[in-house]
């Protein structure tokens, strides 16, 4: 059913038949405290803001039988899958692979590759593990989109300037309408945030849509 929904720079018309939500990364070891992201030396209180945003537009998404998608960012724990210029940042007792505070950094299967369980996917949903930061790169996203018909991305996660900025860039290219949920999305450096929505709906909307999670929960409980 065709829904409009509240946007920047214009309000769009979604078909949510032809839509997906895709959660990026909402996993504990950037979100919680006491994981790699604080450990680094982050504040994760502003990650974690995003949380209740994201939780009410999945609960919006889930009752109205929209596709759900969930990615997480990590490695195969031999590290077949992270490239050298990857593993060789940060800290040598910081990098992809070593022990963190949940478990070895990055690395699936871990308990902080984990997400957070207030978004924990529902038996059935999708979860799309990828190596990269966006989550087309070496994964079976766009397969996945293609076999349900999938139009129009609704996108929240974190970071907005890192994996979700990635992600919409890639699925803008593949021809994609991305909505980014502003207050769903959430960086370390708050204006990063900030200028990264700036980004996606500058000039007429280069890579997308930038709405509230308000308005896309009214738009989807409309229908």
């Amino acid at each position: 059913m065709p829904v409009l929904i509240e946007a920047k720079p214009a309000p769009l018309v979604v078909d949510l038949a032809r839509t997906a939500l895709v959660l990026i990364d909402m996993q504990r070891d950037f979100l919680e405290p006491g994981g790699f992201g604080e450990s680094l030396g982050n504040d994760v209180s502003l990650l974690a803001a995003a949380v209740e945003p994201c939780r009410a537009v999945l609960a919006a998404a889930r009752a109205a039988g929209m596709l759900v998608i969930h990615t997480r960012e990590g490695h195969e724990p031999d590290l077949s899958d992270a490239p050298p210029a990857k593993l060789e940042r940060g800290a040598p007792t910081a990098r992809i692979g070593e022990a963190g505070p949940m478990g070895r950094i990055l690395i699936r299967g871990e308990p902080g590759h984990a997400i957070v369980p207030a978004l924990a996917p529902l038996p059935g949903e999708i979860v799309i593990d990828k190596p990269g930061k966006g989550a087309f790169y070496a994964t079976p996203l766009g397969a996945v989109l293609e076999a349900h018909g999938i139009t129009t991305l609704l996108v929240g996660g974190v970071t907005t300037e890192v994996c979700v900025h990635t992600t919409v860039r890639e699925a803008n290219d593949r021809g994609y309408r991305c909505v980014v949920l502003a207050d769903a999305c959430a960086s370390y450096v708050p204006h990063f945030h900030e200028t990264g929505l700036a980004m996606i709906a500058a000039q007429g909307g280069i890579f997308g849509w930038v709405a509230a999670t308000d308005a896309a929960v009214a738009a989807i409980r409309s229908a």
